[in-house]
């Protein structure tokens, strides 16, 4: 079996230009709100070991899953007014596979 790894950029089947991702210059706060996020996983780690208090435990568990949210809805938001954007200008076939895949994300988002 031939594993096949995604391209950091993203998958470009036309082999034209290299797209650059719709986060790129907001990425700092991204990776902010990441490392505060990681902080706050290291906390529950530590709660957890401290025998702390089973619903201040969970209160935290929801704080985490809300950051971690609100991080992939921003990406999305930009995901959507970037690449999406701009494939639909570009090529319409290309454009309605970006929607679709941006419709399955917006999908995953929401079972999450």
């Amino acid at each position: 079996m031939r594993i096949l790894s995604i391209p950091p950029k993203g998958i470009n089947p036309k082999g034209n230009r290299v797209p650059t991702a719709g986060y790129s210059t907001t990425k700092e706060g991204h990776l902010k709100r990441l490392r505060r996020i990681e902080g706050q996983v290291r906390g529950l780690q530590k709660m957890v070991e401290e025998d702390t208090y089973c619903i201040d435990v969970l209160t935290q568990i929801v704080s985490v899953s809300k950051a971690v949210q609100a991080v992939g809805m921003g990406l999305l938001d930009e995901h959507v007014h970037h690449c999406v954007r701009e494939s639909v200008l570009e090529d319409s076939d290309e454009g309605q596979a970006k929607i679709d895949e941006a419709m399955n994300a917006i999908a995953r988002l929401m079972r999450a």
